[in-house]
């Protein structure tokens, strides 16, 4: 399996880029970035790309694909509705659109969040504008599309959040996490169990599109391919 992530740097990306680089069904992981910043791995290729509104000049990077896991995203804080909408409804559906028609065979997966209206009625602003993109994502031809909406997510393996106050609140957490999850066993996932469910989502498909914390962590749990470390 050929693999493409959005936001390999964040958080979410580099769970689901550790379990990648460490399943033997995935065969090459494409990681979309602004600058090279990556560790070297084997079967990871980093395409540097400026603008991410227009992929014309990596077209070629971004065909052969069989799965897509989007986990750019940014915080509403400070933005007018105007402005979130334009990096999260208008830079997800710029690139969806040109994966959509470079391979109509693709698993979009993308990481929304817990409380996403799917409505788009609602009074929340972001949780308007995440419903208006998951909405819009299962509109295109792709072989399957899932939303993943998170809630409480814990960082394993050294991996840590780029967003300033995220981290500090992680790490103000941590020594709670661990009774947290035994308490709410349902709603906090980890960095782990967020990049299996992904791979899980994209190699056998879910049973629903759109999958919020509980069916996450359930997803993620599920044993591996035969092989897997």
């Amino acid at each position: 399996m050929k693999v493409l992530i959005f936001g390999a740097t964040g958080m979410v990306g580099q769970g689901v880029l550790r379990e990648c680089l460490r399943d033997p069904g995935v065969t090459e992981v494409v990681a979309l970035v602004r600058r090279p910043s990556l560790p070297a791995h084997p079967k990871l290729r980093e395409v540097v790309h400026g603008d991410f509104f227009d992929y014309r000049a990596v077209e070629a990077d971004l065909a052969g694909l069989d799965a897509c896991f989007f986990c750019l995203g940014v915080s509403s804080a400070g933005l007018s509705e105007a402005e979130y909408r334009r990096l999260t409804f208008g830079l997800t559906l710029a690139a969806a659109g040109t994966l959509a028609h470079l391979n109509p065979s693709l698993t979009f997966v993308y990481v929304s969040g817990a409380g996403t209206d799917s409505t788009e009625r609602g009074r929340t602003m972001w949780a308007r504008v995440k419903g208006e993109t998951e909405n819009a994502l299962r509109h295109l031809p792709f072989k399957a599309v899932y939303l993943f909406r998170p809630g409480l997510i814990q960082p394993l393996h050294g991996i840590r959040s780029r967003t300033g106050w995220y981290q500090a609140a992680y790490t103000l957490m941590k020594p709670a996490l661990p009774l947290l999850r035994r308490l709410f066993p349902n709603s906090i996932l980890t960095t782990e169990a967020l990049g299996r469910a992904m791979l899980r989502a994209a190699r056998d498909g879910a049973s629903k599109a759109v999958l919020e914390a509980a069916d996450l962590i359930a997803l993620g749990a599920s044993p591996g391919p035969a092989g897997a470390p």
